[in-house]
């Protein structure tokens, strides 16, 4: 059972207690297929991400602003990946696939506080890419430790902040019978529409929220990357400015693909994009890039490579 009756005056009310989660696909021969790929996804992405962590910290030479943002970035993959991959894999095998509502609320918050996050420390990193590309002479006392762990605590308590005001608000409404969510996830947007009181509040909320974090995220990232055009067209030498671009290129893919994914799945008519279309936008949101960050940190980074060989050989050393 679904739902649980509670008695207010002399009516009686339902209230939904479990949700039903569609997934994927709904044939059981698909699902059967899709569980070992997601599975090899959801592993490459927490070994992808945690040995990048672990290098981090191993190696003196990554020791620098931008490795200790792209260490969090990680994290952070890591734990938005966790939040709703383990429950999709799980589901892949199961008849029903209902989720509690506090689960729901659980994992929405979860998700939420990590995407969140991941905006404001895009923007940090995108700050961090124009002191040292605009002002190189002054990186070092700009940008030191303290200031990158405020930086950091300051990302994850937005994070933090914005998700529970997002959560609270959305859970609390009242929600009397429909609860099927087309969707592998609880997205909060398919949850509202649920509700069988006026979502206005919650609504209001979640638009304040995507506008001052994402919105000002993505403005601080484009203000960032303005001023690093800029110090890039003053450098003379052709060889310079290449190298400048590079210092940035793999955290300006990752943005545009955070970016671009996002506005793709929430910024759009809910008519103009048919339900599997909305799910293949998800799954590329929530699953994917997850898994694609440190691959394009590590592959397009010569650092990252210099770095893992160093800790190779000196792992064959103390072997042999």
């Amino acid at each position: 059972m679904s739902s649980s009756r509670s008695t207010e005056g002399d009516k009686n009310h339902t209230s939904v207690a479990m949700f039903v989660l569609l997934g994927l696909s709904r044939e059981k021969a698909v699902q059967l297929i899709f569980f070992p790929i997601f599975l090899g996804v959801y592993l490459v992405t927490l070994i992808w991400n945690l040995g990048l962590i672990i290098l981090i910290r191993m190696d003196s030479h990554l020791h620098t602003p931008m490795y200790f943002f792209l260490s969090f970035l990680s994290f952070i993959d890591i734990c938005y990946s966790s939040s709703t991959n383990p429950r999709m894999l799980s589901d892949f095998l199961k008849e029903e696939k209902m989720i509690s509502f506090i689960a729901c609320a659980t994992q929405y918050f979860v998700a939420s506080w990590m995407c969140l996050t991941e905006c404001c420390l895009l923007a940090a990193m995108a700050y961090d890419r124009y002191v040292a590309i605009g002002r190189p002479l002054q990186y070092s006392a700009i940008m030191d430790p303290g200031l990158c762990q405020k930086m950091v605590a300051g990302a994850y308590g937005s994070g933090f902040l914005s998700s529970l005001a997002e959560t609270i608000p959305c859970f609390h409404l009242y929600y009397c019978g429909p609860n099927i969510i087309p969707n592998f996830f609880c997205d909060i947007t398919q949850i509202i529409s649920l509700s069988c009181s006026n979502p206005f509040i919650s609504q209001m909320i979640l638009f304040l929220v995507a506008f001052l974090i994402g919105f000002g995220s993505f403005l601080v990232t484009l203000l960032s990357y303005g001023f690093i055009v800029a110090a890039i067209l003053k450098i003379s030498s052709l060889k310079g400015s290449a190298k400048a671009f590079n210092t940035c290129a793999s955290h300006l893919v990752v943005v545009a693909i955070f970016y671009g994914t996002g506005l793709s799945v929430y910024m759009h008519p809910s008519s103009s994009h048919s339900e599997k279309q909305d799910k293949v936008l998800s799954l590329f949101y929530v699953i994917l890039i997850p898994m694609l960050n440190p691959v394009i940190y590590s592959l397009r980074n010569k650092e990252t490579k210099e770095a893992l060989k160093r800790v190779i050989k000196r792992a064959t050393h103390l072997l042999q």
